[in-house]
């Protein structure tokens, strides 16, 4: 597995595909902003998507906002900036996997 700690070493820069940005927050009721703030609270599990990476490396990040929303956000980067493709309250499962996070 690799280092995925290296993903985070310049200053955070987020991409928004504007479809993406308004399913999120139609769908799953997640601002652009909430999306973010899941990188920046300091306390975050990051993973490879094997699954979804056939075109480029996808990731899965599981947090917590500043209001202490659990989420998961679907993410790729391009161009050293954090581009997400989905995001959402963690499942039940999701949840357990993040509390494990030491």
């Amino acid at each position: 597995m690799k280092d995925l700690a290296s993903l985070f070493d310049s200053p955070l820069r987020f991409e928004w595909d504007g479809g993406n940005d308004m399913k999120n927050e139609r769908a799953h009721g997640v601002r652009s902003v909430e999306a973010e703030e899941l990188f920046t609270s300091g306390r975050f599990r990051v993973q490879e998507d094997v699954t979804h990476s056939q075109l480029e490396p996808r990731y899965v990040a599981f947090g917590r906002t500043s209001e202490r929303r659990l989420l998961t956000v679907c993410f790729t980067i391009r161009d050293r900036k954090i581009r997400v493709i989905s995001a959402r309250d963690m499942s039940r499962k999701e949840r357990r996997f993040h509390a494990e996070t030491p």
